[in-house]
């Protein structure tokens, strides 16, 4: 094997109490694809802001082309040749799509050269096999769009060592096909690449090297050949996993939900099925199935515009989500960075958010020991792993950053749960966590839709099984007929399913 292109040596960093990473060594080499994987919380974050110049190591050193660098700021690394994408797309709203693309060449002098810009940057795409508008706003673009705005912007710095910090998350099955021919095609062009991906299948499919963090500190480091799901999970989690896709037995109470042909023009339409209390009725289909605007339009984000939604029998209107939560409705977004927490608030605050009113004395002051005790309760509920209540939530990780979003809604005491992609850009352990508490909440006889592209994941976990095509539900299955084949046969509009509404 060639020199090494980046070393990190015996890397450790500290924030206030925790440790987040202690005497941690990686080297990349050009040419090679290695994961890095991990909990959240296990110091994958850390290591590659470090890497980047985001964080200063305590100890520790970083060799590039075998000499020692110091990487102060972003723009230090970017000069090495080291470009990251992250997990959480950092997209500039305002701009178009080609400026997001070089908002980070300083070469490009004060004079915008428009027409070389675009044509440069539909090159990039075209590389990506991503049709985007290069001058569209970059506001309205979906998270996969985004996702392919921040891959184009990395590859158009000339990068020898690239992280990759979930990029799949908001892809399709397709896209990510594309995503690791191009990967592929960066490896073979000698471009060092660190993966740092969840879905460990995928992450497996690509690399050539596997190490794993846990606790902050690096527990292993192998070539692929030498590993499995179930070795890189047991390093990860310190424990045997047999089963992260656990699904408790179906305990079906009362109908709490009907919606009839639900319809929002050129978006969906056509949307039948029936909610129990005690139930997870999952949603499955590609990226464009629109099942996220379905949500959105129970939780009146986005309202449905023809059709009927029965609350315990009765008709109702949902034109806003003040509505859908006093009808007993919450949604958890699968943005929660974005739409889902104040990130520079604490815990404590993004808890009661929503509910804020409940806090309210008198005088219109919160009550701070009655919001303590609630964020107190949730902490111990969902295991959030913080040293205190009054930590900001970005300062957390994904994972905990999710169980923080779920408390909000829980704090609300809904009827139905609307989960959309609860486990995006979360890890195993946390995934299993939040499967744990979707079964209790169906087994205290809440009402649960899951939405989700994990395929595996919302086969497992549901009871029934909504699937969508382009705005159209293909069919409804019952979780014992719910086949992978069948599931993606209706997705992919293969063959026409009836519809059928299980009573």
């Amino acid at each position: 094997m060639s020199t090494a292109i980046l070393e990190m040596k015996h890397i450790s960093k500290r924030f206030d109490m925790t440790q987040a990473l202690d005497d941690v060594s990686l080297d990349l080499y050009p040419g090679e694809i290695h994961a890095l994987v991990g909990e959240n919380g296990a110091g994958k974050s850390t290591l590659i802001k470090i890497t980047t110049g985001v964080y200063r190591p305590d100890q520790g050193e970083i060799l590039f082309d075998s000499k020692p660098v110091q990487i102060n700021n972003s723009q230090e690394a970017q000069a090495l040749g080291i470009a990251a994408i992250y997990q959480e797309p950092m997209i500039y709203p305002d701009l178009n799509v080609a400026e997001n693309i070089f908002i980070s060449h300083q070469d490009r002098g004060p004079i915008v050269r428009w027409g070389k810009m675009y044509k440069d940057a539909e090159a990039i795409l075209a590389k990506l096999d991503v049709k985007l508008d290069v001058r569209m706003a970059a506001r309205g673009l979906t998270l996969a769009a985004q996702q392919a705005v921040e891959i184009a912007k990395a590859i158009s710095l000339n990068v020898r060592v690239l992280i990759m910090d979930e990029p799949t998350a908001s892809l399709s099955a397709h896209e990510v096909a594309q995503l690791f021919t191009l990967v592929r095609s960066l490896r073979s062009q000698g471009v060092a690449i660190l993966f740092i991906g969840h879905r460990l299948e995928e992450v497996l499919s690509v690399t050539d090297r596997v190490t794993v963090l846990r606790d902050g500190k690096r527990i292993s480091s192998r070539l692929r050949e030498e590993v499995t799901i179930e070795k890189v999970i047991r390093d990860m989690v310190g424990r045997e996993v047999s089963d992260f896709f656990s699904k408790g037995p179906a305990n079906r109470g009362e109908l709490l939900m009907s919606v009839r042909n639900l319809g929002k023009k050129d978006v969906f339409q056509g949307i039948t099925f029936d909610a129990y209390r005690g139930e997870v009725l999952g949603f499955a289909g590609l990226i464009g199935s629109h099942r996220t605007d379905v949500g959105l339009a129970l939780f009146g984000v986005e309202p449905a515009d023809s059709g009927e939604i029965l609350i315990e029998g009765k008709p109702c209107k949902i034109r806003s989500p003040q509505e859908a939560l006093r009808l007993g409705i919450a949604y958890s977004t699968e943005d929660r960075r974005k739409l889902g927490l104040n990130m520079p608030m604490s815990i404590t605050s993004n808890i009661s958010l929503a509910m804020l009113s409940r806090y309210l004395n008198r005088l219109g002051l919160i009550q701070r020991r009655a919001e303590v005790a609630t964020a107190e309760e949730f902490r111990r509920r969902l295991t959030i792993r913080s040293s205190s209540i009054t930590t900001a939530v970005e300062q957390l990780s994904g994972g905990n950053q999710q169980k923080v979003m779920l408390s909000k809604w829980l704090n609300a005491d809904p009827k139905l749960l609307i989960l959309d992609e609860p486990t995006r850009g979360i890890d195993v352990g946390a995934k299993a966590e939040v499967h744990h508490m979707i079964n209790d909440l169906a087994a205290q006889g809440m009402a649960v839709i899951l939405i989700s592209s994990d395929l595996p994941e919302v086969l497992a976990m549901s009871d029934r099984l909504v699937v969508m095509r382009e705005g159209r539900q293909m069919g409804v299955f019952d979780h014992a007929d719910a086949t992978e084949e069948k599931v993606m046969t209706a997705a992919m509009g293969q063959v026409t399913i009836q519809q059928e509404v299980a009573r």
